[in-house]
């Protein structure tokens, strides 16, 4: 584990369409810095996975549901959705060039790899707001990791997406009985309360335990039909 003299070493830095994006090495972990704004790392990843497994736990017995995945990120949320077989297909969203290079052809594919070359993947290069607001497709479950939280966005524009107006886009790009899970770095009452309004049922928190602070939780919320 890095110590706390380690230097990051920058292994790759970008201007991308929505600012500087910089993957280091600390130690022997990877991470992902976004205009200066830290956004995760390799070290862990069990509240990614959480993400999934809770989405899945929580939808019906569907056959072979459709995941759509909001943030490649370091690929925890992917990896774990394609090592499980009960998913019918997996589309990721990610609006960053520079991270779907580092997966395919860079530090992050020994994380991503397999996941990658499974037939049921599909990654798009898009940004997430856009597309949930315009897409004509529909999914099972949506798996939402864009941001520290609903309260704490990478960037202002994403604001809307926790918002009235954007919980009724991904109500209207959810199956009858689908399931939406945001992960956030701590809890929100108020983001629970949103839901509600939104016309989702089912709305609770799961919390994922931390060594130290707020633990990390997964937001789930259940569209009627």
């Amino acid at each position: 584990m890095p110590t706390s003299y380690d230097i990051p070493e920058v292994l790759d830095r970008r201007e991308g369409p929505y600012g500087e994006v910089v993957l280091r090495r600390h130690g022997e972990l990877l991470q992902i810095i976004a205009n200066g704004c830290f956004l995760m790392d390799t070290s862990d990843g069990r509240s990614e996975r959480m993400l999934v497994d809770a989405a899945l736990d929580a939808l019906d017995d569907r056959i072979a549901p459709h995941v759509l995945i909001g943030g490649l990120g370091v690929g925890f949320s992917l990896a774990h959705a394609a090592a499980n077989p009960r998913w019918g297909r997996i589309t990721v969203v990610e609006r960053e060039p520079a991270i779907v290079d580092w997966h395919r052809a860079g530090p992050l594919s020994a994380l991503s790899a397999e996941a990658l070359a499974d037939p049921r993947t599909n990654i798009l290069e898009t940004d997430l707001v856009g597309f949930v607001n315009e897409t004509c497709a529909t999914f099972d479950v949506l798996c939402l990791d864009i941001d520290n939280g609903p309260g704490w966005t990478v960037t202002e524009g994403n604001g809307g997406l926790y918002a009235r107006a954007g919980l009724t886009s991904c109500a209207r790009v959810l199956k009858p009985g689908g399931v939406l899970a945001v992960w956030s770095a701590k809890p929100s009452a108020e983001f629970e309360g949103s839901l509600a309004n939104a016309g989702f049922q089912q709305v609770r928190t799961e919390e994922i335990p931390v060594a130290r602070g707020v633990p990390d939780v997964v937001h789930l919320a259940v569209r009627p039909g």
